[in-house]
């Protein structure tokens, strides 16, 4: 049996249908922004990987690094023990966040980070005692503390508290009766659109995408929104969560997503590029006053999580690497590249693939972009997830050496910071070929 077949016999992929589902490609080597296959065949990751590569595959500089710290520590238990690799990731971070942080909590990956923010923001409010903490910090009493503010077509991670706090659809369907109550709300795609007005008295906290949602569709919405949201939700004391798993690291245009609004969050999520794509790694950072509940003399106050790869030497160190090359300037260049170069692609498709274009080609609406962001819907039947058109997309940009996922029938595109301007032009090139193909 060759390595796909074999594959077939043990192996359970994830987000993928069962049953009929094509032998997957067997990849021996990254290079850059290529993946190649065992009979030397050459794909651009025109997704970088579910979004975490952020430099390109194989980064000889990241992997020196790892090298060089696997022979020295490669895994010690982050509970009575620290290292260095943890502490000077944890150094460089708080700065370039985009709040006022104080601590880092390490987890390993992003639904994980995102469990830590709840939980944090939950036992918050328990630490500071329900019934009345008001009487103590604000100078009124309170109700409760104990309900969650979050937003329709958000996506968190597959734990059940991440779940919980994502939008109930078909990554969710099956779990519907275990995920613990939410209030959600509409994030707004138009300017000036209004505040909803639920009660936040209850709401311990708000858990948001900045601007963009990533796997709801890759839908942006509007910053001066969001800005009036959190304005609202700071002057009820509800601790507000941003989660910048994909988002972080420059995938927007700016170092986080956050950075686009004047208020900033209490807690931030981060995971996917905090290691350049290399090593699964997540971090939760708080601000000071949240940490400080956390303190007390009372054990039960004692913030009751952790995993065993917690703060992972190899992990940090990967992520030292990765922000060393995401803070060069030839970095920033190259993200201004592809955000120009996006731009004039979206133009271009407005004037071939909209209604008033070329008759007989397949039509294309809803084109954004953020950064280095771009997406657009194929207009082919229900807008969603399980819009068939994506598998059809996939199969022929492979066959042309570009990989691309669609989430249904939204088409998007997230490449590495170090695609050259050719490479890029080759992916636009293959995505209106599919476009007139199909």
């Amino acid at each position: 049996m060759n390595l796909a077949q074999r594959d077939r016999q043990v192996i359970w992929h994830p987000y993928t249908h069962q049953k009929g589902m094509l032998d997957p490609i067997p990849i021996i080597k990254g290079d850059g922004v290529y993946l190649i296959d065992e009979q030397g065949n050459k794909y651009i990751d025109a997704i970088s990987s579910w979004w975490v590569n952020l430099h390109g595959h194989a980064h000889p500089y990241i992997a020196e690094k790892i090298y060089e710290q696997a022979t020295t520590l490669e895994q010690v238990i982050f509970a009575g023990f620290t290292h260095e690799p943890a502490v000077k990731l944890a150094e460089r971070l708080l700065p370039l966040l985009p709040g006022n942080f104080s601590k880092i909590f390490y987890s390993d990956n992003g639904s994980t980070a995102v469990e830590v923010g709840i939980k944090m923001a939950l036992q918050y409010w328990s630490n500071l005692g329900e019934s009345g903490v008001g009487s103590q910090e604000f100078g009124v009493k309170t109700q409760p503390r104990n309900k969650v503010l979050a937003l329709n077509n958000s996506y968190h991670g597959d734990t059940f508290g991440a779940m919980s706090v994502s939008d109930r659809g078909v990554f969710t369907l099956a779990f519907q009766d275990k995920l613990f109550e939410v209030i959600f709300i509409d994030a707004f795609t138009a300017p000036n659109s209004e505040l909803p007005t639920p009660d936040l008295s209850q709401v311990a906290c708000f858990i948001y995408e900045p601007l963009l949602q990533g796997a709801g569709s890759m839908s942006i919405y509007e910053a001066a929104w969001l800005e009036a949201m959190l304005e609202k939700c700071k002057e009820q004391k509800v601790i507000c969560i941003a989660d910048e798993v994909m988002t972080g690291f420059g995938r927007t245009g700016k170092l986080f997503a956050s950075e686009y609004c004047e208020t900033k969050p209490d807690i931030i999520c981060l995971s996917k590029g905090l290691t350049g794509g290399t090593i699964a790694l997540g971090v939760t950072a708080c601000t000071e006053k949240i940490y400080n509940a956390f303190v007390s003399d009372d054990k039960l106050k004692t913030f009751f999580h952790g995993h065993s790869f917690t703060a992972n030497p190899l992990a940090c160190t990967a992520a030292l690497a990765s922000l060393d090359l995401l803070q060069k300037t030839s970095c920033d260049q190259q993200r201004e590249l592809i955000s120009k170069m996006n731009s004039r692609f979206l133009a271009q498709l407005t004037t071939h693939f909209l209604p008033t274009g070329q008759a007989g080609s397949l039509l294309t609406k809803n084109h954004r972009q953020l950064g280095t962001i771009l997406a657009f819907e194929i207009d082919n039947g229900k807008d969603g997830y399980l819009n068939t058109i994506s598998s059809q997309i996939t199969q022929i940009a492979l066959s042309k050496g570009v990989y691309l996922r669609p989430l249904g029938n939204t088409l998007y595109i997230m490449p590495p910071y170090c695609i050259s301007e050719e490479q890029l032009q080759k992916v636009y090139d293959v995505v209106e070929e599919i476009l007139e193909e199909l």
